[in-house]
């Protein structure tokens, strides 16, 4: 495998099927990103350093150590990194449970390349932002404190799953003015998705 620069962005691909890995990893260097493979979770969890601008593709069903497992091995040994799970239409749900512990995106086979790669970079622009934040003491706990009293009640039902006719119900007020809450909370926090919000609030909340 060739050398890259160091802190180049790297893409870690972990899937048990020969063929997906030299795809992808065709795809994400013909992007001009750094790719290391592994063919089981284990073996990654060999891979003595991170690169800090990184993120993992990773087959969510395996045979021994599957992606949710790595995920929480990943998760226990406190090592952060931003996770897209390839999964199939029948792992969906635990797909769904794995964004919820902090996963970035899932995709669904048969996948198409370009939705792929698009998640993947966005995922190391999240990844290059949060070292930035990291070197600079900018976090999630700052932007947090940045929300009103009104804006934080709102997002607490937001991260209880409630839709915003419930939140609406819940605070006395209308659809629209939750509506107007949560574009400002994705705002101020500087999210795109309910998976960023989520990560952004348990990154704060263990500041």
């Amino acid at each position: 495998m060739m050398s890259a620069p160091e802190g180049e962005r790297t893409v870690y691909v972990v899937d048990d099927d020969d063929a997906v890995r030299d795809a992808l990893s065709m795809l994400f260097r013909t992007a001009g990103l750094r790719v290391e493979i592994f063919a089981s979770a284990v073996a990654f969890l060999q891979c003595k350093k991170l690169e800090p601008v990184s993120c993992l593709v990773l087959d969510i069903r395996m045979p021994g150590l599957t992606g949710l497992a790595l995920q929480e091995a990943l998760s226990e040994r406190k090592l952060r990194l931003p996770i897209i799970f390839i999964t199939g239409h029948g792992d969906i749900p635990m797909a769904v449970e794995a964004v919820k512990k902090g996963a970035y995106d899932f995709i669904e086979k048969p996948f198409d390349d370009y939705q792929l790669l698009c998640q993947v970079l966005n995922a190391l622009d999240q990844g290059a932002e949060q070292a930035r934040e990291e070197a600079g003491g900018a976090g999630s706990a700052e932007r947090l404190a940045m929300l009103t009293e009104r804006e934080r009640e709102v997002l607490e039902l937001v991260l209880a799953g409630k839709p915003s006719r419930q939140i609406a119900i819940e605070l006395f007020i209308s659809v629209k003015t939750v509506e107007f809450h949560r574009a400002r909370i994705m705002q101020k926090l500087n999210v795109r998705s309910a998976a960023e919000l989520f990560r952004v609030c348990l990154a704060g909340t263990q500041v």
